[in-house]
């Protein structure tokens, strides 16, 4: 009892959505859907097949506002720095993502994200004020405690069922996430998404609208526990399946790398330069198949037999000197299927198995001394399933809801068993931990700190499985042991004010905008955010001669910290395809700036000051 009188309003419309379920929208009368129901003779405004939502138009707005963010390194935290191409980044991801756009474009293999599942509980970024502006937005992520934390008060909202826009909320929160994931897919890429019963109709719907319902590749389903463990619904069914949707940026591009089989019954008795083998016998009797000829070229032995193949396919094989004929004629002929072959030719089934969760967490447990550290993460055996059907060895891969850093986990753990150079890019908001949580007494403050520390982990746990077998040491070995620790922050330069009214305002920003870099900002954060809005991925190849940088093998030299006649030659000696630089070193040295842009033209050299 909650003490409460009888709310007739409630009890009515409780009554009317058991007798009009289709009425409803969101937990709200819809009237349109109601007077059509009730015989009403009404059109639809703008009627057509469409995703539709509250917030939907903010949704755009919000996606399509460009962002000055940065992303600064963070070499203390890393491992490997300067020779990893593995990247951690800490932020809010819709920004991360706007920030990866130029660098980024076009070159992912692979994404998988495991967003918020919306049961009611879950806690996540989106707009509650459906007329709230980007700076209003922009303010609200940037609350921080005076730790330095992402508050859960400022940044996140509960998204509870009992909210009028409780689908709605979700799916603003998805759109522009996905959108700009897309741009950054391959056209061969794949996107796998994991989500349960909740939201799998909307994500369906929204996918379609964002990719494409052509590029829809599959729904997997994937069995989280065995049998009827865990707790039941109050129609006593227990969920143990959960779904991952995956789609493709272009169909006709994509294509399934196949499932990794045993070798056994593999073999290359006659040492085949095309490798491995097993015998398949070509009759098949009793199916009522036509009869075929064929002969041994080196004896002239005749065999006839029933087989599905046709007689150009065999004789193609003998051609090809895939058939294995018999001395006894009273045997008959098989045929050659080499190991590739059948990795690439198996099929794929929607059920993909059991990786429980459970076993995950004691995984986990044990990785971090027993402290119970997460609950319920995603297990790396599946993941590992993904990147195996989805990817080869020196693929991206990106994941933009990293969590404890799952995704890290599969492909280091990938990486080793292979010997793949697969690439990792994992996006984790600084969200705070519970501080009663074991994590949080354990001494990780944020779930980006449980990241960064698993994948810690994960290495160490790889170079001592290693030792005395292979030089697994991130430097020498051929595995990649590392990752460069990234954390978003605003941008080095000063930001063009766009809400200046009065004149002494402006008078006021053309003052400070005679030198546009902050005066606090450090040179190795300054080089990242001129080669990331250059389109230079994190990963590229740094070298410092001097006074200025080469990037990528010199195909982009920058003078950050001082400039003259002689640093110039020696930079156009190397002929670099661009050089970039900073205004103020030219300071009161316009003549040199001016002979400096005229020496770059002359010498075919893409000159940029900023």
């Amino acid at each position: 009892m909650d003490g409460k009188s009888l709310n007739i309003t409630e009890a009515k419309l409780g009554n009317l959505k058991k007798i009009i379920p289709e009425a409803f929208s969101e937990g709200k009368i819809d009237w349109e859907k109601l007077k059509a129901a009730l015989g009403d003779d009404i059109e639809f405004k703008n009627e057509r097949y469409v995703l539709n939502w509250a917030g939907k138009s903010d949704a755009f707005r919000v996606l399509q506002a460009p962002t000055t963010a940065t992303l600064a390194p963070d070499e203390k935290e890393s491992v490997n720095f300067s020779k990893t191409e593995n990247v951690f980044i800490e932020g809010e991801n819709l920004e991360v993502l706007k920030v990866l756009q130029k660098a980024y474009f076009g070159k992912i293999k692979m994404i998988y994200i495991d967003p918020p599942y919306n049961t009611g509980n879950d806690n996540f970024i989106y707009p509650d004020k459906f007329s709230e502006t980007r700076e209003e937005y922009l303010e609200r992520i940037g609350d921080k405690d005076e730790t330095g934390y992402m508050t859960r008060e400022g940044l996140f909202r509960k998204n509870s069922k009992d909210s009028g826009h409780y689908h709605s909320n979700w799916l603003s929160m998805m759109y522009p996430r996905l959108f700009l994931a897309r741009n950054l897919l391959r056209d061969d890429g794949v996107i796998f998404i994991s989500i349960d019963d909740n939201e799998v109709h909307n994500l369906r719907m929204v996918m379609n609208e964002i990719f494409g319902e052509e590029n829809f590749v599959c729904s997997f389903i994937w069995n989280t526990k065995k049998g009827a463990q865990g707790m039941a619904t109050k129609n006593m069914i227990v969920p143990n399946h959960e779904y991952i949707l995956v789609f493709t940026k272009h169909m006709n591009e994509f294509k399934f790398l196949g499932l990794t089989r045993e070798t056994e019954g593999f073999s290359n008795p006659d040492n085949d330069s095309r490798g491995l083998w097993k015998r398949q016998y070509l009759q098949r009797l009793g199916q009522g198949l036509p009869e075929r000829t064929i002969i041994d070229p080196e004896t002239g032995n005749k065999f006839t037999f029933e087989t599905p193949y046709t007689q150009e396919k065999l004789e193609k094989w003998i051609e090809e000197k895939r058939i294995i004929f018999p001395k006894d004629k009273s045997k008959y002929p098989a045929r050659k299927e080499f190991l590739e072959e059948y990795e690439n030719n198996q099929q794929l089934i929607t059920d993909i198995g059991l990786f429980a969760t459970k076993a995950t967490t004691e995984k986990l447990y044990g990785l971090f001394e027993k402290v119970k550290i997460f609950t319920n993460p995603k297990p790396d055996s599946l993941i590992k399933f993904l990147l195996n059907v989805a990817t080869k060895s020196d693929d991206i891969i990106l994941d933009f809801f990293a969590g404890s850093g799952t995704t890290a986990h599969a492909v280091l753990g990938l990486n080793k068993e292979d010997g793949g150079n697969r690439k990792f890019i994992c996006v984790q908001l600084p969200e705070k931990c519970d501080e009663k949580s074991e994590a949080y007494k354990a001494g990780y403050k944020t779930i980006a700190d449980i990241g960064k520390e698993r994948i810690r982990r994960v290495i160490k746990k790889i170079k001592k499985d290693g030792e005395g077998k292979l030089k697994f040491d991130g430097e020498t070995g051929k595995q990649d042991l590392g990752f460069k620790v990234f954390k978003l922050r605003e941008s080095n330069f000063k930001i063009w004010r766009q809400d200046i009214k009065t004149e002494e305002e402006l008078k006021a920003q053309m003052q400070t905008h005679i030198d546009p870099l902050d005066e606090n900002a450090k040179t190795e954060n300054v080089l990242y955010e001129l080669l990331l809005k250059s389109g230079v991925p994190l990963t590229a190849k740094i070298e410092k001669k001097n006074e200025h940088y080469w990037v990528s093998d010199g195909e982009i030299a920058l003078i950050l910290e001082k400039v003259d006649k002689a640093i110039i030659k020696k930079v156009i000696a190397e002929k670099p395809r661009k050089v970039i630089t900073l205004d103020r070193l030219f300071k009161n040295n316009d003549q040199l700036k001016t002979n400096t842009a005229l020496q770059m033209k002359d010498a075919e050299i893409d000159f940029k000051t900023v």
